[in-house]
């Protein structure tokens, strides 16, 4: 069974909702036939990548919100966090542009390495006094390297805009398409869709539903073909 996880190292319940989703997977019986693919979505994909500002300043802007409005809600993520079990710095942090971690996360991917990376990418931000956006790609090389990316490969993507550019679209296109218009939105087996950072028992729900639900495979049988198997391949006797 796959599961799909679109979701932006910018938000912060996609932070707690991954830890939700992972308790809930590791009571799942059938945990390891499961396999989780992380897709991308920018939550402000007009920023400039040079745009970065102290996350309580973003949130007065875009979201109208009074000073101690947005305190109030950091104060609130950094208690769901923590029931969670992890870090959250409720105040220092900045915001800004996510397209190159995202595009480093498809490379990533294609190593088998997307899991370790976006772990890593969100602890270093909501947690950890550096800034993932303000420092440079240095700092994302760093992390992509504790993530068991190789450093060449990593400054060979942030050197050059278009590669992964287009996975990353193609991933928001797909979220439009199957309706997602915030993250975190998982997808099981493009059957059943949880929105947000449900808790997890929802998700142990969803998990045991979408693998009940699974299509067994249909055969259509034409008769004897040739075919190739463990003891070799047919060969035709005429």
């Amino acid at each position: 069974m796959r599961v799909e996880i679109w979701s932006d190292i910018a938000c912060p319940w996609c932070y707690v909702g991954k830890a939700r989703f992972e308790k809930a997977l590791q009571a799942f019986p059938h945990r390891e036939q499961v396999e989780v693919v992380h897709r991308s979505f920018e939550l402000d994909p007009g920023r400039a990548k040079g745009d970065i500002q102290p996350v309580i300043t973003m949130l007065t802007k875009k979201y109208g919100m009074s000073a101690a409005q947005a305190r109030a809600g950091e104060e609130n993520l950094g208690a769901q966090a923590a029931a969670e079990g992890l870090a959250y710095r409720t105040e220092g942090r900045d915001h800004g542009n996510t397209f190159d971690m995202h595009r480093l996360l498809h490379l990533a991917k294609e190593q088998g390495r997307q899991d370790e990376l976006i772990q890593i990418l969100y602890r270093a931000n909501f947690a950890e006094e550096r800034s993932v956006f303000s420092e440079g790609d240095e700092r994302l090389v760093e992390l992509a390297v504790a993530a068991g990316l190789d450093a060449d490969d990593v400054r060979k993507v942030l050197a050059d805009p278009d590669a992964y550019a287009d996975d990353v679209r193609a991933d928001e296109r797909e979220a439009a398409q199957l309706g997602a218009n915030g993250v975190p939105f998982f997808v099981l087996d493009r059957k059943f869709g949880v929105s947000g950072a449900q808790p997890a028992e929802v998700f142990e729900q969803a998990l045991t539903q979408a693998w009940g639900e699974r299509s067994p495979l249909t055969l259509i049988d034409q008769g004897d073909a040739d075919a190739c198997g463990p003891d070799g391949c047919a060969v035709p006797q005429h």
